[in-house]
């Protein structure tokens, strides 16, 4: 049995290479497992390490993916297949688990298909990674990782919350990672009640634009200042600059003219936009325009953990408060998100990731290929939790990547009619007026009756 870790980290991950290695040797004690270093590369590459007790022990309930390492390469080409194939031939694998995301465990579904077509013996399963909770539907309950990088975000959010009432003269905007789903942004929201949230798919749903963003976080400061308060805390998404309609748009152009290997300077890009986007384009700050061209990720799309959307909100609501009025308004911002990719897991998180990890371990050895581990009923009792898998294919849809159509699992955004938003929704309001904010602490390991088993809200 082989695994190899892709994408970015997420806590937990460990837990889920100690299911795998504990299962096999439970099958069988001179079973072998190797873990394939730094990602796909490590796979057509055959740079690999044989894990044995020893060194398992020393990772067991350990944050990062410091274990093998992890990468965002992909096996993507004929030769890439080819060696990959090889290279499990040799090692006369019987199953490789991949534990990635959506794009990650796309790519494992093609590489067990590949290795189905040609014969080779190596099951390919997958475990759902990633700490932006979008990995998750009527069979995967929740990705590994989005507790514990919660958790870790709340306790720093609670931190900045006990500054805003001890200065009481900061207007602090968070900004925290999600890229395509706020999920992250939600959740942190519902453990320390924020004045403000900005919900991505709320915006996109209501198409607000930049002006109205603007304007509601606006009358926020103005009715706060009224009532002599005069700071507060703001949390949003890193991918909020997305769902923005004009930027949205904006930036779906841009890649698709980047795609093209159109320079990525100011001067070509604004000669090729449509007009309403070189519009749209002219009209940021210059530093929002610099970082709209920076390096696109291995998707080909902006890298939005590098646009500071806090300080573009924040300029536009000192603009708004000065056509108003005389308002005090002093911006302090934080961007929070490696932080919370590599922290000692959560409980939740180390139960949830070895039960992945044994269950990916089960599919294997009874022969299955193309499935994702899924384990749920995960609100009762660990020894209550249901295990099963899930074919790969069946959450895929077309998805725009590198101006090609290419399949890719869905991603799964915040419902506005589910039971977190709606929750939030009703209390939003009173949040934004007074201060109910919750600071709740580290990430706590045990309680006084035993371990906790906190779930995520």
């Amino acid at each position: 049995s082989t695994q190899s870790t892709w994408g970015g980290q997420a806590a937990g991950g460990h837990n889920v290479i100690a299911g795998i290695f504990d299962y096999i040797k439970t099958v069988h004690p001179d079973s072998t497992m190797v873990g394939f270093r730094d990602g796909p590369h490590g796979i057509f590459s055959s740079i690999f390490v044989e894990v044995d007790s020893k060194m398992m022990n020393a990772y067991r309930n350990t944050g990062g993916f410091d274990m093998l390492g992890s990468g965002r390469h992909k096996i993507e080409s004929e030769e890439h297949f080819q060696a990959s194939m090889k290279v499990c031939t040799e090692l006369a694998l019987d199953g490789l688990v991949v534990i990635g995301g959506d794009d990650s465990n796309t790519n494992a579904a093609v590489l067990g298909e590949y290795f189905k077509a040609h014969g080779c013996a190596t099951c390919v399963c997958g475990c759902p990674k990633t700490i932006d909770g979008d990995l998750k539907n009527e069979h995967i309950p929740i990705s590994f990782g989005f507790d514990s990088a919660c958790r870790t975000y709340a306790e720093q959010v609670g931190g900045v919350m006990r500054d805003a009432l001890s200065s009481q003269k900061y207007y602090h905007f968070v900004r925290l990672m999600g890229r395509s789903a706020s999920h992250i942004a939600l959740e942190v929201a519902l453990q320390t009640r924020p004045n403000e949230c900005l919900i991505g798919e709320e915006v996109s749903t209501a198409k607000q634009s930049l002006a109205q963003i603007t304007a509601h976080l606006a009358d926020v400061v103005v009715a706060r200042a009224k009532s002599g308060r005069e700071y507060g805390v703001v949390l949003l998404p890193e991918g909020l600059i997305e769902f923005i309609p004009e930027i949205g748009t904006l930036i779906e152009e841009i890649n698709e003219v980047l795609a093209t290997g159109t320079e990525a300077s100011e001067d070509s890009l604004t000669n090729a936009l449509s007009p309403h986007s070189r519009e749209v384009f002219q009209l940021l700050p210059k530093g929002i325009r610099r970082q709209l061209l920076l390096d696109r990720d291995p998707h080909g799309n902006v890298q939005v953990a590098k646009i500071e959307t806090e300080q573009l909100l924040a300029s536009t609501v000192e603009a708004e408060l000065q056509r108003r009025g005389n308002y005090r308004f002093i911006s302090q911002f934080h961007a929070f998100g490696y932080e919370g990719r590599s922290g000692m897991p959560s409980c939740f998180d180390s139960a949830y990731c070895y039960a992945l990890g044994l269950t990916a371990a089960a599919l294997i050895a009874a022969r299955y290929a193309g499935l994702m581990a899924c384990v749920g009923n995960l609100l009762a009792p660990p020894a209550q939790w249901t295990c099963g898998g899930v074919p790969i294919p069946a959450m895929m849809a077309m998805e725009r990547r590198k101006g090609k159509w290419k399949p890719v699992i869905t991603k799964a955004l915040v419902k506005l009619d589910g039971a977190p938003f709606k929750v939030f929704s009703q209390r939003r309001a009173a949040w934004a007026a007074a201060d109910f904010f919750r600071c709740p602490g580290p990430i706590q390991f045990a309680a006084p009756n035993g371990v906790l088993q906190e779930a995520p809200i």
